[in-house]
């Protein structure tokens, strides 16, 4: 090499590295500019929170509590019983808010700090250190179910967390909590979402003196009889009462419904007592809260039209939890991208009404032919695979092409 292409070399060396550092350094400015910003906005959105749960709490307070003896936290208030370790009352309000609200679950049961006696994890199961650092659990039979339901609060991260204090939390039984009881608190929501009207929320847990217990559990909770949920809109004076048995239900929930005078009549509380809704609390009716095919919607596939192995949207709740994998067939009405990327479709009725839904995470859209925009709009196909609960609703994670196959009556 010449001696002027050395000196060339050289040159193009040092102002290569000269500008490497200087763009680096002016990307360490941009970084530490985009972190103060994004923690200056959150502080602003946690303050923007706040003011609407103090906004939303005293609404609730103002509807008039069953009975004078209760806490606040930031989204829900209650009544606690000592001696039974468990809410009398537990009261809130379902926002409208709730449709954009992208929280996901916390599952970190802990003590309430304003009450004493509630229950602890021992009272549910029990878990043991493996070898291998895994946990084995020892479970006594019932699942800890919410009263106020975590789903509810999904646009509020502080309210979402504290719906998993214990004194929230009654025994359930796990096909009770896990199917019909969150069927009804997803029609509850449906509600909220159709008409974009807040829903004030009593639920109660019902324990007699004759009550069985948890035997094993640290404290020996009592087992509620049946549970009861009363809902009521006072914009546009609809009310409804749900009165349903800690068992596993196997008809329609449907068949649980009942006005808010029953419910007052039968626990001997006065609900909503400062709201001007005594229409809302003599009757209900059935179409406000479980209306006919929506618009878009269609009808469910018929049963006998399908294949063995097979089932259509209705019966895809009776898999949800289940090992087995199963084809679900319907037609997809909606589809979107999630902020996040992931595609989404649900099988014969939109968004808030859903019955089914199913989902392809955006790092695996490599292994379908094609994902754009109405992608399988408006045909009938198969999703294959294991059935999941996704508040409550079944939904199902696609993950190749193979698992999507055309519906042929």
């Amino acid at each position: 090499m010449s001696l002027k292409s050395s000196f060339l070399f050289t040159l193009v060396l040092f102002l290569t590295s000269h500008l490497c550092t200087a763009q680096t350094d002016d990307l360490d400015v941009l970084y530490n500019q985009i972190e103060e910003h994004s923690k200056a906005l959150e502080g602003l959105e946690s303050q923007v929170e706040s003011i609407k749960l103090g906004g939303w709490m005293d609404l609730l307070i103002a509807s008039g509590l069953p009975t004078q003896d209760y806490v606040t936290h930031s989204g829900m208030a209650l009544s606690f019983d000592e001696e039974k370790h468990q809410a009398r009352w537990v009261a809130h309000i379902i926002s409208p808010e709730i449709e954009h609200g992208s929280v996901a679950r916390t599952n970190d049961f802990r003590d309430d700090p304003k009450v004493e006696g509630e229950a602890i994890e021992k009272d549910y199961f029990l878990k043991f250190l493996e070898p291998d650092s895994s946990y084995r659990y020892d479970g006594f039979g019932y699942d800890r179910g919410h009263l106020a339901p975590s789903a509810d609060f999904r646009w509020s991260k502080t309210a979402l967390s504290e719906s998993y204090f214990y004194s929230n939390m009654s025994p359930q039984h796990p096909d009770f909590n896990r199917e019909g009881w969150a069927e009804m608190e997803a029609v509850l929501r449906g509600y909220v979402l159709r008409n974009e009207a807040p829903l004030y929320v009593v639920t109660l847990p019902m324990i007699s003196a004759e009550a069985d217990y948890i035997e094993r559990g640290v404290q020996q909770l009592p087992i509620p009889e049946e549970f009861i949920k009363l809902a009521v809109d006072p914009e546009n004076g609809n009310g409804v009462a749900f009165r349903m048995p800690n068992r596993p239900i196997t008809t329609g929930i449907t068949q649980y419904l009942f006005s808010i005078d029953d419910m007052e009549t039968y626990t001997g509380l006065d609900f909503f007592s400062s709201l001007d809704v005594a229409g809302a609390e003599a009757d209900f009716d059935i179409e406000d809260w479980f209306p006919k095919v929506s618009s878009g919607g269609v009808q469910p596939i018929y049963p006998p039209d399908l294949p063995p192995g097979h089932v259509n949207t209705d019966q895809a709740k009776l898999w949800m939890g289940s090992a087995k994998k199963v084809h679900v067939c319907g037609t997809v009405v909606s589809t979107r991208f999630s902020s996040s990327g992931n595609y989404w479709m649900n099988l014969d009725q939109k968004f808030p009404d859903t019955v089914f839904s199913a989902y392809i995470r955006k790092d695996d859209f490599p292994q379908f032919d094609a994902i754009f925009k109405d992608y399988l709009i408006d045909e009938q196909v198969c999703f294959y695979g294991k059935v999941t609960s996704m508040y409550g609703v079944p939904n199902m994670t696609l993950e190749k092409q193979e698992q999507i196959t055309p519906f042929t009556p």
